[in-house]
């Protein structure tokens, strides 16, 4: 049975991941980055979100030489988003979860890669965990839908010309989720400021 039990956007809580709602802590602006781990191409998008709204910053993809081991595909990926992450500041990171229902040696590769990715992230800054559904829930719609719709939206959102590689567009989708998810926790959080005490509806 589905994890899932609509795909209608309005029903749809993006931060059914993994997320305490106390992590959300409200602020007027906020840099955000989205990654989308590959072990040969890694997408990543930057965000900015502030008052519910958000804008692109950057977006691309590391790609790592070929013919070169594992081992240095997987520095590579680290030296790059260590750049990255320095270039731009992002106050939270948001990652798509791993989820592979091919061969093993392809999960591991892909596990490793996001391992690379995930260490390149200083300590004390916040990463955020999302399920490819829900990212494909939050944007689109429907846990179902496909890459090319995912891209589609995202350069709707942002009002980008021209053509958008995949895993850029997955890794800005990635971003989009966890700002929505803020907004939504930040609305629910506030609503129940708002409630009377002893009215059993506040927690």
């Amino acid at each position: 049975m589905s994890r899932y039990r609509t795909r209608s956007w309005r029903a749809f809580d993006p931060g059914s991941g993994s997320v305490a709602p106390e992590r959300f802590a409200p602020q007027e602006r906020l840099r955000i980055l989205g990654l989308d781990p590959g072990s040969r191409t890694t997408g990543f998008g930057v965000i900015e979100w502030r008052a519910a709204q958000w804008g692109h910053v950057a977006h691309g993809c590391v790609v790592v030489p070929k013919g070169g081991s594992l081992a240095e595909r997987l520095k590579a990926i680290f030296e790059s988003l260590s750049e990255l992450i320095a270039a731009h500041e992002p106050a939270e990171v948001a990652v798509e979860r791993v989820f592979v229902n091919r061969n093993v040696d392809s999960a591991l590769k892909l596990g490793q890669a996001r391992g690379a990715a995930l260490c390149a992230v200083p300590k004390g800054l916040p990463v955020f965990e999302y399920a490819p559904r829900a990212i494909k829930l939050a944007l689109v719609g429907s846990g179902a839908a496909e890459k090319p719709q995912v891209a589609h939206m995202v350069r709707a959102l942002f009002g980008l010309e021209g053509r958008l590689p995949a895993d850029a567009a997955d890794a800005l989708a990635v971003a989009l989720c966890h700002a929505h998810s803020r907004g939504l926790r930040q609305l629910a959080a506030q609503s129940a400021a708002l409630l009377p005490a002893g009215s059993g509806l506040a927690r």
